[in-house]
């Protein structure tokens, strides 16, 4: 009995068709996968350099332009076909007579479909109609393609293939593309700033025995080598802060942190921080050295220090508003957060849509109530300080509030998008907090673990230190005036299929 061909699935007619013109051109001798393609030019780069120089109707015939790219568009015009191909650079348009070619490039020719990726030699000209265009001379099939791209090219209206698609929402939208051509941008400004201010760049763990440095759910996992358990980041803080003990005077991180929680507009679960931390600081200075940042990103983006976001106009050049919480409290919420007792500000919480079942502590109430009615109202670049002790373990008394912290909060458009404390270095006092945090893990996971190693480096002395988060995503957002955190991460965490 005679072995059978395995026979491919079934499949849609478009497919069908592209697998069959991929198999004659196999017939025909033709890789249609070849291992290399030497480029010359791009499409960028031609309409760089001849834009200006040619005029309608001229050949710039002393050009021998090599390029590469996607098919996305052909149209046929009896014995010529204009098509436009698509590198990461931008589109060109070119022009084909396939009497012109050889034997095997007419063949290459016949057998293309949209999507395939081809290169194309030739001189530049521009077209009676004023169109910057490739004369082709010669054809080269690079890559031919079996899934048919989406049938219009402005972008996917579908978020869910858009997200889960990445690919195909790159190549139909360049706008999106742009997106993460800007993020890409920011990160290396971020970078340029920091090290023009004398700051080190520097790498932490992502696998963590003791997970700290912020008030959430981690992920875990089990390292088989060690047989212990570990988990992953949600914040390079107490590392950091150990390499201020160290010596490092300005040392800085941009990397990924996880958190186990919810995702909605401005939340994934994986997203990019930059911490930094400065001896000798506070958070006053830090500050001061965050608008300079943001402002300066501003100018180098965008051109400027007004930004649209979403319809708003945003002014991010410095000064930046100042509120503290208490002030937030007492213009948004209308309740005077040191006269009110906790009852009040329970029932308020309540009223303003809070899903706490019985109070917490009071520091805990009044932060939840200026989350639940001001944060909504900070369009413009607001710094909100001076928090409530109760939350925040990791930062120094404020000096003239024993009930207060000195921390900030950034705030644009409605969004948190930062945090900065004057750093918590007294030993007595930084273990006490974490002791008071760890009591409460019988009841809220997301209360501070203990960790006697940082505890054992902040004995060994740590300096006046001002410290400063940043979330990349929320500044990229804002920058590139896109609504959701999925718009500006290439792979956003979503539900397998």
């Amino acid at each position: 009995m005679s072995e059978k061909t395995p026979e491919v699935k079934s499949e849609n007619p478009l497919r069908s068709e592209k697998r069959r013109k991929l198999h004659e051109l196999r017939e025909a001798g033709i890789n249609p996968f070849p291992y290399s393609y030497e480029r010359n030019s791009s499409a960028g780069q031609i309409k760089a350099e001849f834009d200006a120089r040619l005029q309608s109707g001229e050949k710039a015939l002393d050009t021998d332009i090599k390029i590469a790219g996607r098919l996305m568009t052909l149209r046929s015009m009896g014995k010529a076909s204009f098509f436009n191909i698509q590198d990461q650079s931008g589109n060109l348009q070119i022009y084909i007579k396939p009497e012109e070619l050889s034997p095997t490039a007419q063949k290459i020719f016949g057998l293309l479909d949209l999507g395939d990726i081809v290169g194309v030699q030739g001189f530049v000209f521009r077209t009676q109609r004023g169109e910057l265009s490739l004369h082709c001379k010669d054809l080269q099939i690079l890559t031919k393609t079996l899934e048919p791209l989406p049938e219009k090219f402005h972008g996917i209206a579908d978020v869910e293939i858009k997200y889960r698609h990445r690919h195909l929402d790159l190549i139909s939208d360049l706008d999106s593309r742009k997106v993460f051509e800007i993020r890409s941008k920011i990160i290396r400004e971020i970078r340029k700033f920091m090290e023009a201010k004398g700051f080190l760049e520097v790498e932490t763990p992502v696998l963590q025995p003791i997970y700290g440095g912020a008030a959430a759910h981690p992920f875990s996992t089990h390292h088989r080598a060690l047989d212990m358990k570990l988990f992953m980041k949600i914040s390079p803080e107490l590392y950091l802060k150990r390499l201020i003990v160290g010596g490092f005077e300005k040392v800085f991180e941009i990397g990924k942190n996880f958190r186990n929680e919810g995702i909605d507009r401005t939340h994934n679960p994986e997203f990019t921080m930059m911490e930094w931390y400065e001896a000798y600081t506070d958070y006053n200075y830090q500050m001061n050295q965050f608008e300079e940042l943001i402002s300066h990103l501003a100018k180098e983006i965008t051109g400027s220090t007004k930004v649209m976001f979403q319809g708003q106009e945003i002014e991010l050049a410095a000064p930046w508003r100042r509120l503290t919480v208490f002030e937030g409290i007492r213009e948004y919420a209308k309740l005077d957060p040191e006269k009110a007792t906790d009852a009040e500000i329970f029932e308020t919480n309540r009223k303003l849509g809070s899903e706490a079942k019985k109070p917490r502590s009071r520091g805990e109430m009044l932060m939840e109530l200026f989350e639940l009615s001001a944060e909504k109202h900070l369009v413009q670049p607001t710094f909100v300080m001076d928090h409530p002790v109760e939350i925040s373990p990791l930062t120094k008394i404020h000096r003239k509030d024993s009930r207060l912290v000195e921390r900030f909060e950034p705030f644009i458009a409605g969004m948190e998008i930062g945090n900065s404390y004057s750093e918590l270095n007294d030993p007595e006092e930084q273990y006490q907090r974490l002791k008071e945090q760890e009591a409460k893990r019988v009841v809220d996971e997301e209360a501070h673990p203990m960790d006697e190693d940082f505890i054992h480096a902040i004995d060994t002395g740590m300096p006046p230190t001002g410290g400063v988060g940043l979330g990349i995503e929320r500044i990229v957002m804002l920058l590139t005036d896109r609504p959701s955190i999925r718009d500006i991460i290439l792979f956003p965490t979503m539900k397998f299929k």
